[in-house]
């Protein structure tokens, strides 16, 4: 045999011995807007480790939640309420039994710049706060954080003296946006999207005891053709996982 046809055959069974790297895949996921950065990262580990890719799409739970009833190709919902993805449920558009509780939050009252923190409690003058100005939060009766903020508001006694000054954002990014560009004086929405934007600083948080808990549950969609959906979403509490997310400030259950 030739030394080219010896070495040819030498390489071919070299490369027959190597293990077999599955072909690489997509999973779209539709993710509530608070999530912006982490998962971003979290998703990207995840395709350095199994070279696989992660196609996200950002907006208010609410609205991607009923892009899933309407037919939008979703592998994997990851909502910022139990409240979406249990109406995702009642309507048959999401698998229940991979059903998890991926992350929790806090809530928190911003503002634009540097500003001296408050106590929010029935006493805050918020009203008195906004003077002219608007108050940003999400929509408050449908995008998660709006709920969550109505809902601390309400709870603390603030909510009609404040509720004809609020500028209602289609989503929590957009409600903070609100604040760091100045178009509003102060904002309410999570802890990790104040984390995420130099331009604003947290004044308050909110009493957990004032909103129900702020919980993000994922699961596979009913229509989901993924053949990496299931591994994606365990992936999403994997240690690895774990250590990006409370990098960003959020809580992770267990």
């Amino acid at each position: 045999m030739s030394g080219l046809r010896h070495l040819a055959l030498v390489a071919s069974l070299a490369l027959a011995a190597l293990p077999l790297r599955a072909a690489a895949e997509e999973v779209s996921v539709f993710a509530a807007a608070s999530l912006t950065g982490a998962l971003d990262a979290v998703a990207a580990a995840w395709a350095a480790g199994s070279g696989h890719r992660a196609v996200i799409s950002y907006g208010g739970s609410s609205t991607l939640a009923r892009q899933i009833q309407q037919g939008a190709p979703a592998d994997i919902f990851i909502s910022a309420s139990a409240e979406w993805m249990e109406a995702l449920e009642a309507s048959g558009d999401v698998q229940p039994d991979t059903r998890r509780e991926v992350l929790g939050n806090r809530l928190v009252l911003i503002a634009h710049g540097d500003a001296a923190p408050v106590t929010l409690d029935e006493s805050l003058d918020l009203a008195g706060m906004l003077g002219e100005g608007r108050l940003a939060m999400a929509l408050v009766d449908a995008v998660p954080a709006g709920v969550y903020g109505r809902a601390a508001l309400t709870s603390l006694g603030l909510w009609d003296s404040v509720a004809p000054q609020v500028a209602q954002a289609d989503n929590v990014r957009a409600a903070l946006a609100f604040v760091a560009q100045g178009e509003a004086p102060l904002g309410i929405v999570y802890a990790t999207d104040a984390a995420a934007e130099p331009a604003v600083s947290v004044i308050g948080t909110f009493p957990e005891t004032s909103h129900p808990p702020i919980t993000y549950p994922a699961a596979i969609t009913a229509e989901a053709t993924s053949p990496v959906a299931a591994e994606f979403l365990d992936y999403l509490g994997s240690e690895p996982a774990r250590a990006l997310w409370e990098a960003a400030g959020f809580s992770v259950p267990g």
